[in-house]
Order: C-alpha cells, then structure tokens, then sequence
C-alpha cells in the first residue's frame, strides 16, 4: 500500500480517537462507535507497516507499539461494557506506550544507519 495512504488513514484513524474519546466526556452514546472506528483505523494500519531489520531495539520497540494497538482495542470494548471510567487507565498506559516508542524508534532508526554508514 503507498505510505501516503498509509499515513492519511492513519491520521483519519487517530482523529477520530481523539474526537471520541474526548466526547466520551460528554456521554454522548455515539462516542464510543466514533473511537471504535479510529482505533481500528489507527491499528489495522500499525499492523501494515513492518519491520524487517535485524536491530533487537527496534524490534522491541515494535512489540511495545503492537501492544498499545492491542491496548487501544481494549480500550474501546471497555468504553461499550463499563459504566464506569476505567476506559480512561488503558487509554493513559496506551498513550504512554505510543509516545514512548514515538521518540525511541526515529532515533535509534538514525543510530543504525550512522552506524551503517561508518
């Protein structure tokens, strides 16, 4: 798939995240319908962009991201079952595990090729 598609579905997707969650606060029923759809966005195209190196960091990395895909899944089956705001816990340690390997993956993306380079 061309990565311009790729990175325009994906911001559709974390669009739509951010407007459902933050109209979750308003407890309006559509919300959780609105998050569904960019979580399932935002992860189907997490899960099409691989990695097929050798570096064990980057690798690792990957896992924490798919982890946080699994996690925002999590969060919007919790936003339909839980009267209560439990939702809110796994959507803060999922948006904690993307920023984190948001940082880490670009810089040590340039450390191996620096290191290629050399």
């Amino acid at each position: 798939m061309n990565q311009k598609v790729v990175s325009t579905l994906m911001m559709l997707g974390a669009l739509a995240l951010l407007a459902g969650a933050a109209s979750m606060i308003t407890k309006w029923g559509g919300a959780p319908y609105l998050y569904c759809v960019g979580a399932l966005l935002f992860v189907a195209m997490q899960m099409i962009d691989r990695y097929e190196g050798n570096d064990f960091v980057i690798k690792r990395l990957r896992r924490q991201q798919l982890l946080g895909a699994v996690m925002l899944l999590v969060t919007g089956v919790l936003m339909f079952v839980e009267r209560h705001n439990g939702w809110i816990a796994t959507l803060t340690i999922t948006a904690l595990l993307e920023l984190y390997t948001a940082f880490r993956m670009p810089v040590n993306n340039n450390r191996t090729y620096i290191t290629v380079l050399c």
